[in-house]
Parts: C-alpha cells; sequence; structure tokens
C-alpha cells in the first residue's frame, strides 16, 4: 500500500505541475482570442494551479465538481448509540429503505457511521467492496442493511453468505441482521461448530435466504451433506468475507483451504457480489483489488476509514510492565488489585493459549476475583453462557484467547491486559480495540517477560506509538509482589494445577471421569 500511496503522490505532484504551467500560459497569452482563452480557462479549472489565482474568462466556465473525496468521511462527528457517526447525514440520503430506516431507529442507530456512508451506497449498486475501519465502526451493519434492502425485493432463495472466522463473531452477526429484519421474514441461519450437524443441514435443506457460517462447519456440509442440502448455494446473489484479514491468512491455523472450499461451492466471481470488511487491510486483501475484472464489471470499491494508523483509538492509554517469567500470575495478581485497577468494572485478559486460560481462570476464582473465560477448549454451550455472564458484569474479568478479540462488540470495556505478548502485532490492535470504544477512554498493559522483547518492538513499530512503563501513583508493584502476592499466588497455583490433573471443572467439583466431547 506504501508503494500505491507513493505512486499517487507522485501523479499529484505531476498533475499540479503541469497545472501550474498551464496557468503561466494563460498569463501570458491572456490578449489571444475569445475561444483560445475560453478553452485555456476549462483547463485551468479541471487542473487548478497551486498557487495563486486563476485567469477568468468572459465565457462562464462550465462547473466542475471538486476532487472527490473519501466517501466514508465524517465532517460532523458525533457520538450515537456507542459509535462515531456524522450528525448531518442519515441513512435516507444513502436511499435505504423506508422499513430499514424505522427498524435502524428502534434499534437506537439513526445516524451512519464512515464506513456505512462509504459502503452502504456501493453495495446498493451491486458493485464489489472492500471496507477498512476500526473495531467498533459499524462495519456488520455497513453490509447487512443492503444485504437486506435487496434481498426484500425479490425474496426466495439463499440470497447471501456470510463467512466470518470465530462462532462468537458469527453469532453476533445472526443476532443482528435478526434485529434489523423483524419487519419482514427473514430466514438466517447459523451454521458454526459445536452444534450437530444434522440439525444443521435439515436448516440448509430449507432454502434460509441468508447463511451466517464459520469456514470449517460449512465446508463439512458442502463435502459431506447430501446435494439436496447445499444445492441452493449455488444461486448465492452475495458473499461476505467479515475479518477477511484472518480469513485470508496464510501460515499455521489458515482459514483458506475452507474459505476456498466454500467459494468453489458458490456462484463464479463474475456472477456474485463480494464484499470484504476488516479492521486490517493487510496485503492479502489489498491484492484482491488488483486482480483482473469481467468486461464490463465496475473496479472494486475500496473505502478506508481511519485505517492509516492500523485503527488504535487515540483514546487509548497504552503501557507495558516489565515480569519476569516465572511469576507472570504474582503480578497479574497484583495488577488487578491497584486502586486504580480494582475500581474498573470490566477487564479483559488475552492469553496466546488456551490451556494458559483455563489456568488462569482457575487461579483467578482461587484469588477471589468475579472471572470468566471464553476459549476453545470449552463447549459452545459453556462459551455462550460465560459471554453472556461477562456482557451483564456477572463476571468482571474475562481471560480469553484471541477469539475474543476480533468484532466482538462488548460495550464498557475498561481495562485490557495482555498476559502474553502477541505474536502477530496485529493481534495487538484487535485486542486492545475491545476497548477505548466509540471516543470513550480505556486503558491498555502489557506484560512483557525477558523472550519478549523483540515481539514488542514489533508492536511498537507497527502501531508507530513506544509505549510507557505503567505507574499508577502510590504503588509499588515490585514491593506489593514480595509482600501481598508471592505467597498466596503461589499457594492458589498448585491447587488450581492439581485440579487440572484430577479432571475437575472451574469450580473445583470433579467431572465424575466423564469424557466431555470437544467440539
Amino acid at each position: 500500500m506504501s508503494s500505491s500511496r507513493s505512486s499517487i503522490s507522485d501523479s499529484e505532484a505531476s498533475d499540479g505541475s503541469s497545472s501550474s504551467t498551464s496557468h503561466e500560459k494563460i498569463d501570458n497569452d491572456a490578449s489571444r482570442q475569445r475561444s483560445r482563452i475560453s478553452t485555456e480557462s476549462d483547463a485551468s479549472v479541471a487542473n487548478p494551479p497551486l498557487f495563486g489565482p486563476s485567469i477568468t474568462s468572459r465565457i462562464k466556465p462550465r462547473k466542475v465538481d471538486k476532487p472527490s473525496k473519501n466517501p466514508g468521511e465524517i465532517e460532523h462527528p458525533t457520538i450515537s448509540n456507542g459509535k462515531v457517526v456524522d450528525s448531518k447525514a442519515s441513512f435516507a440520503t444513502l436511499d435505504v429503505a423506508p422499513w430499514l430506516i424505522a427498524s435502524l431507529a428502534a434499534m437506537e442507530i439513526k445516524r451512519p457511521t464512515g464506513i456505512q456512508k462509504g459502503c452502504i451506497p456501493k453495495i446498493l449498486e451491486g458493485q464489489d467492496v472492500i471496507g477498512g475501519s476500526r473495531t467498533g465502526s459499524g462495519k456488520t451493519v455497513a453490509f447487512a442493511v443492503p444485504i437486506l434492502q435487496k434481498w426484500a425485493e425479490d425474496p426466495a432463495g439463499i440470497y447471501a453468505v456470510i463467512l466470518t472466522p470465530t462462532r462468537e463473531l458469527a453469532l453476533q452477526i445472526f443476532e443482528q441482521i435478526k434485529a434489523i429484519s423483524a419487519p419482514q421474514s427473514l430466514k438466517p441461519i447459523l451454521i458454526t461448530g459445536g452444534t450437530e450437524m444434522r440439525s444443521q443441514a435439515l436448516a440448509l435443506s430449507r432454502r434460509p435466504h441468508v447463511i451466517i457460517a464459520t469456514p470449517g462447519r460449512l465446508a463439512d456440509h458442502i463435502q459431506t451433506s447430501g446435494e439436496d442440502t447445499i444445492v441452493g448455494l449455488r444461486r448465492v446473489k452475495v458473499v461476505v468475507l467479515d475479518e477477511a484479514d484472518r480469513l485470508l491468512a496464510s501460515g499455521p491455523g489458515s482459514m483458506l483451504p475452507d474459505v476456498d472450499i466454500c467459494l468453489n461451492a458458490l456462484p463464479p466471481p463474475l456472477e456474485r457480489q463480494t464484499c470484504l470488511f476488516t479492521a486490517t487491510l493487510t496485503p492479502e486483501v489489498m491484492a484482491l483489488k488488483s486482480l483482473p475484472r469481467g468486461k464490463g464489471r465496475p473496479p472494486i470499491f475500496v473505502c478506508e476509514v481511519d485505517t492509516s494508523d492500523l485503527a488504535v483509538p487515540p483514546t487509548l492509554k497504552q503501557t507495558y510492565l516489565q515480569v519476569p517469567l516465572t511469576y507472570r500470575e504474582t503480578y497479574l495478581h497484583i495488577l488487578l488489585r491497584t486502586a486504580r485497577n480494582a475500581a474498573k468494572k470490566s477487564i479483559i485478559i488475552f492469553c496466546n493459549r488456551t490451556t494458559t486460560a483455563n489456568l488462569l481462570e482457575r487461579l483467578l476464582r482461587l484469588l477471589e476475583h468475579r472471572v470468566t473465560s471464553l476459549h476453545s477448549l470449552l463447549p459452545q454451550r459453556e462459551r455462550i453462557d460465560n459471554l453472556a455472564r461477562f456482557r451483564a458484569s456477572a463476571a468482571r474479568i474475562l481471560v480469553a484467547t484471541d477469539v475474543a478479540s476480533r468484532g466482538l462488540d462488548i460495550p464498557g470495556v475498561d481495562l485490557v491486559i495482555n498476559y502474553d505478548v502477541p505474536r502477530n502485532p496485529d493481534d495487538y490492535v484487535h485486542r486492545v480495540g475491545r476497548t477505548a470504544r466509540a471516543g470513550k477512554k480505556g486503558d491498555a498493559v502489557t506484560l512483557v517477560g525477558q523472550r519478549d522483547v523483540a515481539l514488542f518492538l514489533a508492536i511498537e513499530a507497527r502501531i508507530g506509538v513506544k509505549l510507557e512503563s505503567y505507574e499508577e501513583e502510590g504503588v509499588n508493584i515490585e514491593t506489593r509482589f514480595v509482600k501481598d502476592g508471592l505467597k498466596d499466588v503461589g499457594e492458589r497455583k498448585r491447587i488450581a494445577l492439581l485440579d487440572i490433573e484430577e479432571g475437575r471443572d472451574v469450580n473445583g467439583n470433579r467431572t465424575r471421569g466423564k469424557i466431555r466431547k470437544l467440539e
């Protein structure tokens, strides 16, 4: 992207120089005939000079539009329903149907955000779209509204397929689409892991209108279910890849093979509309912009809103705390107990591994913290319940892996703690994006061990900010570590490890030797 921006800058510079030359020529030849002056004047209006006024003609020049602005630019920002919106814009100006406007208003969504303002008209026109915007900017509404509006004009068959990387995000999109489409008879279905495949196959065979799915489970259905189950996929009109950077990423744990299976079962690109949305416009995503287009197909529309600085909110205070790897749990406990952090009502602790998240939840429970967890070792029902407990403030702390870092709209998170330094700098941005949303203040603390220096420096280079060391007035973490935390945490960690070895649940109860199937 940097190279493309530099080429754009070079072309703008060359346009400016040619415009200046044209302007000087008009000054020198001002006494020439009227037709000559009129032609040169029109050229100067189309390419205005960099300096000085332009020479006017006796013939009134045609009206020329100003250089086009970013359609997602917010000219009159204000906060509405937890989002930064344009106070002078409305969904009616975006040609959104009245029934959708009323439905959105019932959800207290009355003004469009930047990504909605930029993408909704283009999707309604049938154009392929790449939308990049910071977390919490309303990307779901940006693709859900035009999909529902076009579906309502011809409600037959499977109209859209929405792919997303995590079950929790798929459920969130499913619920939001159900809420927006309440006035209509839309039939959306959710296809994710953790649920019986037979019931999902039956739901697919009944020709739902919108499918919200994780790639792995939908690929399973495509490969194993009968033709009657997936025949409707061949008539899909719109495909959405939400969190496209994660879906298209290569390397260990890549979802690309499953995404390919899903896309191959759908109509070819020339016969469908494709929309990609993400908070991080990675090279894999932007490479799609340069793919060959079919005859008569317009270029892919790219709308970037607040992506130049990787969408780290300016109201987010980012700090780090150097800790020895051996006593990381003790430093975490002390950090949660300080006066500033004890007053925070909602905290997310991110770990790199599910085993670490499992141990931390058990340990923090034994240390009398109100805590729950979210990671892939949990059954789907428990994942949904735990997330609901955290959203309802029944649990003050959520210990999670990166399944909670993308797209989840959890209002009011006061503090994000990176217990493990993320290995991908982009994951750091998604993690800290859970707080300081929609102009609110938030804090993020990263625990940095002696082996994490290279990863930490990569994060600083990615966000373009030097993180400050964590400080709190009247608090000495090292002193409290020895005095208040070392003994208690050590004893309870041994109990937590013993519970895991004996197969007890997070409450310390025996599971009676039952083997629980992990899906």
